[in-house]
């Protein structure tokens, strides 16, 4: 039972392409409504392999993994989703409402802004720059909701490569925050910089 849209928040139905994309070097990028049972296998290797360490779910079993995100898909102000690229699983997304999570407690948050979170899993072929294409469709899929003004991103501060991939992005470096289990690195990236094609390749 996934929630459905809200004015910032696209959701749908389990499993359900709620947004798709055709790049010219990706090719069909679809995202879907995480389906807690479906996906499992997928994300569970993801989450669980040395490289998702700042993920912070490497220790949960399958089970655990997939109780997560069915208590996630109940709820109206965050929401999990694959990505795919021409069919292949290559993306976890995490979207939520910034004063409904434990961050709006760390500073100051503004009507249009948006949170994620997203993993990288598998690629697909080889292509250039395919982390800021994956992200510009991330940022056309979010933005494409009127009511969102800004994304609000918080890599781990000792995550040094996921800091510099938002920098390069255009994303805005804020401060450090303390939240549960971590120290964060906020940063900023607005409607205003996104249309106005701040983002590097």
């Amino acid at each position: 039972m996934t929630n459905l849209t809200t004015d910032r928040l696209l959701s749908g139905p389990a499993g359900t392409v709620v947004h798709t994309t055709d790049d010219p070097v990706l090719g069909r990028v679809e995202i879907a409504a995480l389906d807690p049972v479906a996906d499992l296998a997928v994300i569970h290797r993801w989450v669980t392999a040395p490289t998702a360490r700042f993920w912070g779910l490497g220790e949960l079993t399958a089970q655990e993994l997939s109780d997560l995100y069915a208590y996630v898909d109940r709820l109206s102000t965050h929401h999990a989703f694959l990505i795919r690229r021409d069919g292949l699983p290559i993306v976890l997304l995490q979207t939520y409402e910034t004063e409904n999570d434990p961050l709006g407690a760390v500073y100051a948050a503004q009507p249009g802004d948006v949170g994620i979170h997203f993993l990288l899993g598998d690629r697909g072929a080889p292509v250039r720059g395919f982390t800021t294409r994956v992200a510009h469709v991330i940022a056309g899929f979010l933005f494409s909701r009127p009511a969102v003004d800004r994304i609000v991103i918080e890599p781990d501060v000792g995550n040094d490569r996921a800091v510099a991939r938002a920098r390069l992005f255009g994303f805005a470096l804020g401060p450090q925050v303390e939240l549960p289990g971590k120290s964060g690195q906020l940063a900023f990236l607005t409607r205003e910089a996104w249309e106005s094609g701040g983002a590097r390749s």
